[in-house]
């Protein structure tokens, strides 16, 4: 696993704005007017947090043209959960064991 393909994930998944757009482009492509709609900001702005996504290879678009829309690349999001699964499987085990030990200490006082 490319650790600095997931930490670029992370730090684009660590803005509240940019996981709008990806939960916007989840649903369809759209222009960076249409990703614009919904915040109090700037087309310049909003293209700046598209490049974050971009470099983190979250999303698409086409080079060289300004109108493209831009299109979720979820394969980064696949890569990170497959990470957070092996701490999914450390906590499981962690809970699993605490049951037993809640059960036993139910056995020894009825």
């Amino acid at each position: 696993m490319n650790t600095m393909s997931l930490d670029a994930t992370f730090a684009a998944l660590a803005d509240p704005t940019r996981r709008a757009i990806l939960a916007r482009l989840a649903q369809g492509e759209a222009t960076v007017t249409q990703l614009a709609e919904p915040f109090a900001m700037t087309q310049p702005a909003i293209t700046k947090h598209l490049k974050v996504l971009e470099r983190a290879g979250l999303v698409t678009r086409d080079p060289g043209s300004r109108r493209a829309p831009c299109r979720l690349a979820a394969q980064p999001l696949k890569t990170a959960v497959d990470w957070l699964a092996d701490y999914r499987d450390y906590w499981e085990e962690s809970y699993q064991r605490l049951d037993e030990v809640l059960a036993s200490f139910d056995e020894d006082h009825p």
